[in-house]
């Protein structure tokens, strides 16, 4: 579904991705993960078109995408949360959903301005759609709350529902388990693996917490000093030595088993 061919990305004179190569199969979730500065989040930022990088490419669904802009990947199919929280803070949990579904909007600017037929079926229909989301996630019941009253859990899943209402077939998620505690972490380990099946998605995961990676990734890539050092299945990471350096320089990795 995703393909990266010897990315690289220079900032100035430093090189923060080195002829990265990833493969990211459809219907998998995959990990990314690396130490603090490893490239990670340079990864989703040329994914998504905010950085074009300097040499290789980036194939999704067998289209080119690597000079794309952001809104075109995105109508394309590719939607991301953020390592920090970016909800619209003053909106309502409803309106925070509702924005998403505008990137397939039919009617025209004149429609809007006028609020004639079309204009008004096409919002109660992504109204409804917006519920029907918030329902499923539970939700519902605080729609009509501003997004920066809810719980920091609860921003994390509206951030994951608001990328859903963009209809994407590959989600990015970046750090989505950061600031959570051992219960919410455990929740959003059961949510990323209900959205998977229930949306039928592919996800890329950036996570510093372990015991996420290694419990819902099939495959995962490791990042050091911006290049691909390994790539493989939990397991196989778990005991590749050029990884257990890469994070603690010497000893055993530490991860749950």
């Amino acid at each position: 579904m995703l393909k990266l061919k010897g990315v690289t990305m220079n900032f100035g004179g430093i090189i923060a991705l080195n002829n990265v190569e990833i493969d990211v199969d459809e219907g998998k979730i995959i990990g990314l993960i690396g130490p603090n500065g490893a490239g990670k989040t340079t990864v989703f930022n040329v994914i998504l078109g905010l950085y074009t990088p300097n040499r290789g490419y980036i194939r999704f669904e067998n289209s080119d995408i690597t000079n794309k802009k952001t809104y075109q990947i995105a109508v394309m199919g590719i939607s991301r949360t953020f390592q920090n929280i970016r909800l619209f803070r003053e909106l309502t949990v409803l309106d925070n959903v509702r924005i998403a579904f505008h990137k397939n909007v039919k009617y025209s600017l004149l429609d809007a301005i006028l609020r004639n037929k079309k204009f008004i079926k096409e919002e109660e229909e992504y109204l409804k759609k917006a519920e029907e989301l918030l329902k499923i996630f539970g939700l519902y019941e605080k729609r009509n709350e501003l997004a920066k009253n809810l719980p920091y859990g609860e921003q994390r899943k509206l951030e994951i529902v608001r990328a859903l209402a963009t209809s994407p077939k590959l989600l990015l998620l970046d750090e989505p388990a950061a600031g959570m505690n051992p219960q919410e972490t455990q929740e959003l380990k059961n949510l990323i693996k209900f959205i998977k099946e229930k949306f039928n998605l592919t996800i890329l995961l950036i996570e510093h917490d372990m015991s996420v990676v290694m419990d819902i990734c099939e495959r995962i890539y490791v990042l050091d000093y911006g290049e691909v050092i390994a790539e493989g299945t939990p397991v196989e990471i778990k005991r590749n030595p050029r990884v257990i350096k890469a994070y603690l320089g010497e000893g055993d990795f530490g991860f749950a088993s």
